[in-house]
């Protein structure tokens, strides 16, 4: 028992490493851009290392990708009410995509990523699984999922053009006229169809 407690506490801090380095790695170079001696040497291990612990090149991004997407970066964690989720998430936008704010991991990490299609199948699972169940799920009435997707491509876009193209107006952009302009567009998807009724199911 005494040998066994320092050899599980060195495989998770081991596996932990990995997947580290792989969050940098995919993010930086997308998928097709770097491989397993790469992401393997930054991690201080082999590459067989790699494969033990995970498998495969495609195992590993499949939990790269859960892992980034998991967290909330735009869409509220929790539900919010429907009055205030375009205004909320029209902020997190803004702020998120400022000049001078932090990279968005889970975004870049698409942008590099989307060309390989098996990398593209796995994020769109991610995406389903993550923020678009937790944007769906904070909707009212019918054909929730199809308006929480056009409100993800409105963020997707937004954040293409402000941040990695950096077009002068939004990059320039008041951070307040901007959030008002962006609610009013995402009050478009989160509002109820007119006429719709409860959503089924």
């Amino acid at each position: 028992m005494s040998r066994s407690t320092p050899r599980a506490r060195n495989a998770a801090a081991t596996r932990q490493a990995i997947l580290d380095s792989a969050i940098t790695a995919f993010t930086r170079h997308g998928y097709d851009g770097v491989g397993l001696r790469e992401i393997a040497a930054a991690a201080g291990v082999t590459a067989i290392l790699v494969n033990r612990y995970f498998g495969s090149k495609e195992a590993l991004f499949t939990e790269v990708v859960d892992v980034s997407f998991a967290q909330p970066t735009m869409v509220p964690q929790e539900p919010a009410d429907p009055a205030d989720l375009a205004a909320l998430t029209a902020r997190a936008l803004v702020t998120r995509t400022a000049p001078e704010a932090d990279h968005l991991g889970p975004f870049e990490l698409m942008l590099k990523s989307a060309a390989n299609p098996r990398a593209a199948e796995i994020m769109r699972a991610g995406i389903q699984k993550h923020v678009g169940a937790r944007f769906t799920g904070a909707l009212r009435g019918a054909h929730a999922e199809q308006r929480a997707e056009l409100g993800l491509a409105l963020l997707a876009g937004t954040w293409l053009m402000r941040r990695i193209i950096g077009t002068p107006a939004l990059r320039a952009a008041d951070p307040e006229q901007l959030t008002t302009q962006v609610t009013r567009i995402l009050a478009a998807v989160v509002e109820p169809p007119a006429g719709s009724g409860p959503a089924i199911g």
